[in-house]
């Protein structure tokens, strides 16, 4: 499944989902996971309703995005998309992230990361 971070430097989830300039993406699967690529988001001159926009609309293939801090509306956005957030409390590292993913996905993983985990599932690959 593609899970999106939002980070500053790219080693930690530390940059709230507002102000995320890039966002990296990792396909994250039980076996093995890899890093992507990043997701620059362009947002304009817009207002604060602009700025989500484009940011949900940017994610839409991801299923999952960890955030260090994410605001009401922008979690709403993302979830009526069908993208899970998740917040980081501790600007943890985006691989030890991964790693516990990976594991969570190797056992019985809870009902909401099933249904994250289907969104991909159905998606034409390409």
């Amino acid at each position: 499944m593609k899970v999106a971070f939002a980070s500053t430097d790219k080693v930690h989830i530390n940059e709230h989902f507002g102000k995320a300039k890039e966002f990296y993406l990792w396909e994250i699967g039980p076996d093995a996971a890899e890093f992507t690529g990043i997701l620059q988001v362009d947002e304009g001159d817009g207002d604060a309703d602009d700025r989500i926009e484009a940011r949900s609309a940017a994610l839409a293939d991801c299923a999952l995005v960890y955030v260090s801090q994410i605001g009401g509306p922008a979690a709403a956005r993302l979830v009526a998309k069908k993208i899970h957030p998740l917040k980081s409390k501790t600007a943890e590292p985006i691989t030890e992230v991964v790693a516990r993913l990976q594991e969570v996905l190797q056992g019985s993983p809870p009902p909401w990361l099933r249904k994250a985990m289907m969104k991909n599932a159905g998606a034409a690959k390409g």
